[in-house]
């Protein structure tokens, strides 16, 4: 179980949390509180934001605590390690990709290092610990051999692989590097007859172009809501960072766009909702409530707070994991507003 944080703790880990928010605070942060908020931070997949902004002030300015330096040695220590596995993913993956492409099979990777690349300013904001490869479902089989050639091993059941469509895949020199082959971002089969996002897809909001804002701020909200259950904020800041990207009224209508053809609007207004009111980011609220909430959109709002997603792993858990459950079932049970495959077939012909 995480340290507690106090209400005003909380604000301070949100602020050090946002890549572009500045990291100054008061001089009543104790050691205690910084180590509180290091633990928080580790969990949530922020740290390294988290670390960057601590040796942007300078340690001289943090207070004299051995067990602070000593904690803060150790953690920057791991955040080097961590870039240099990311780095070594980003290999395998480039070289997984033009073997793909060799054989003819269109791919695309998404996510960690695409994340990273189009939506931060600095790299190592962004770790990874996978690689996210992304094809059309008639290429999977072709896929999938083609990254045994690369020399990894299936670390996932076939038969529950495909129901889900979604192979992990491990090197056999090296099983901490870890490739997903995807056939569609969206696993969950009793969510998947409402929203879908696989190549064809993502391929229709690109619009001839590449990792488009509306294309990555669409993956980033599926994967909050679809993938995962919003149980870390390092989710969230991926979509703060999606919606910073929109640079036009055009981006802006292209995802809403996006998020009709692929089903997820209840999923589009409920993470920006919940990303705006986190971070006071308005153009996240409002670009939510451009989508009309009908009644699973409301029940939604309500079950996705920020102190939900930020108490994920407190005291307060249980109520956490409840409201997350719920909002699970909210997905599966809401009626689709227009059915993605007709939509699909509106784009595609």
């Amino acid at each position: 179980m995480l340290p507690e944080l106090s209400p005003a703790q909380e604000k301070l880990l949100i602020k050090l949390a946002d890549p572009e928010a500045t990291a100054d605070w008061g001089n009543d942060v104790s050691a205690g509180d910084l180590l509180a908020l290091l633990a928080n931070a580790e969990f949530h997949g922020v740290l390294p934001i988290v670390l960057r902004k601590l040796r942007e002030r300078g340690d001289a300015d943090l207070p004299n605590d051995a067990g602070l330096r000593q904690k803060l040695a150790e953690l920057r220590d791991q955040m080097t390690t961590a870039t240099g596995q990311s780095m070594l993913l980003q290999y395998h993956g480039d070289r997984v990709m033009k073997a793909l492409a060799a054989k003819g099979v269109p791919a695309r990777i998404v996510k960690g290092p695409v994340f990273a690349r189009r939506l931060y300013r600095q790299l190592a904001d962004r770790p990874f610990t996978d690689i996210d490869i992304l094809v059309d479902p008639a290429g999977i089989e072709t896929a999938n051999r083609t990254i045994a050639e690369c020399g990894f091993e299936l670390g996932s059941g076939e038969a529950l692989s495909h129901a889900l469509q979604e192979f992990k895949w491990l090197e056999k020199e090296n099983s901490s590097l870890l490739i997903e082959l995807h056939g569609n971002l969206v696993h969950d089969t009793g969510m998947r007859r409402r929203l879908s996002l696989g190549f064809r897809e993502l391929r229709a909001i690109d619009k001839g172009e590449t990792d488009t804002p509306a294309a990555l701020l669409t993956i980033a909200i599926v994967h909050a809501a679809g993938g995962h259950k919003f149980h870390r904020l390092q989710l969230c800041v991926d979509v703060l960072q999606g919606v910073r990207a929109l640079k036009s009224p055009e981006d802006e209508a292209r995802l809403l766009e996006a998020a009709r053809m692929t089903g997820i609007e209840l999923e589009l207004a409920t993470v920006l909702n919940v990303t705006g009111r986190l971070f006071g980011a308005p153009r996240a609220i409002e670009l939510a409530d451009r989508i009309k909430p009908d009644l699973s959109i409301r029940l939604a709002k309500w079950l996705i707070t920020g102190n939900m997603l930020l108490r994920v792993n407190s005291r307060e858990k249980l109520r956490s994991r409840l409201s997350r459950d719920a909002f699970r079932w909210v997905q599966r049970l809401a009626r689709p507003r227009a059915h993605p495959a007709q939509a699909r077939k509106a784009h595609f012909g």
